[in-house]
């Protein structure tokens, strides 16, 4: 078992009273979920978050059981026979060939700067390690890890210990979907409706193609679009056939009062032309209409496209922002 693997003892096998072990299923998600709660008044987890934020034992449960062999890449950490914290590890192909392997551990305030969060740290890098073998991905591997930029001790270790930060995710939140910005005409020969099956994949090629110069962007593949396909609020704009923009929007599953854009993108041809705002309104309408009260989105903070000006200028504002580490395998 990876947790206890090697010679010698690993740095998680040394902290007197905290043990390692591995993720075992449904008993966990209960512990877990109140790990999160346990560490959202000191890191500042904002709980309505659509990047992270604070999750019940069943959305746990939920993205446990999307990790490639769970047992094995999310471990816990107990002190007296209580969880303490836990780490998960999955791992991904982005455009450009790079591999990336991400790792996110939790832990509770009192149990930090003990060596603990270290000791999970190295864990997670020792784990991670052995998949890139295992994959015979180090040529283009990379390490990768999340922290809010609210979360000091966790920023700090990762900074410590050789990670550079890479880019941010800033969330915004629409907080009353009832305000209703003025509207402005369309070009003329465009129109905007929803988007039905046959034109699935115009959309997801639309999504793609406004990615193709973004860096640390993920492989989306149609397989992948299609397989989260909620399609009950996604809009488009046409420029006669071909569609100029899509707006994929969708309720929130767990929290049916939120509403989130999920993406929004215009074709580069069709770009100032006013499609991203009508595009937006339109996906907030629909969202209103099926019961949403609040409204939110994320941006990278290197988007080219000046895309805080238009939410802002429909009612958005700045929540929080998520910042991605990165730091070179060494096997």
């Amino acid at each position: 078992m990876d947790v206890n693997s090697g010679s010698g003892l690993a740095p998680w096998e040394r902290l007197p009273g905290y043990v390692f072990r591995p993720y075992r299923g449904h008993d966990d998600h209960d512990a877990m979920a109140a790990v999160r709660l346990g560490c959202a008044q000191r890191d500042r987890t904002d709980a309505r978050s659509v990047v992270e934020g604070l999750p019940t034992a069943a959305e746990i449960a939920e993205a446990s059981a999307k990790l490639d062999d769970p047992s094995q890449n999310q471990v816990l950490v107990e002190h007296n026979g209580g969880v303490v914290g836990y780490v998960t590890i999955r791992w991904w192909q982005e455009r450009d060939g790079t591999w990336l392997y991400l790792h996110r551990g939790y832990l509770l305030p009192e149990h930090r700067g003990q060596g603990t969060d270290s000791a999970m740290l190295n864990w997670a890098e020792s784990r991670i390690r052995r998949l890139v073998q295992q994959h015979g991905t180090a040529q283009t591997a990379v390490i990768g890890a999340n922290a809010m930029a609210s979360e000091q001790e966790a920023t700090a270790l990762l900074l410590e210990t050789g990670y550079r930060r890479v880019f941010s995710l800033v969330e915004l939140e629409l907080a009353d979907l009832r305000q209703r910005p003025d509207e402005k005409p369309l070009p003329a020969g465009i129109r905007i409706g929803a988007v039905d099956p046959s034109s699935y994949r115009a959309a997801w090629k639309t999504v793609v193609d406004s990615y193709a110069d973004a860096a640390f962007t993920q492989r989306w593949t149609f397989e992948g679009f299609l397989a989260t396909a909620d399609p009950t609020c996604w809009r488009a704009a046409w420029d006669g056939e071909s569609m100029a923009g899509t707006a994929l929007c969708s309720i929130r599953r767990h929290d049916p009062t939120v509403g989130e854009v999920e993406e929004l993108s215009v074709r580069a041809e069709s770009r100032r032309l006013g499609l991203g705002r009508a595009l937006l309104l339109d996906g907030m309408r629909c969202l209103r209409e099926h019961g949403a009260k609040t409204a939110r989105l994320y941006t990278g903070t290197a988007n080219p496209h000046r895309s805080y000006d238009l939410y802002e200028s429909v009612g958005f504002r700045r929540q929080s922002e998520y910042v991605r580490y990165r730091k070179p395998i060494v096997i």
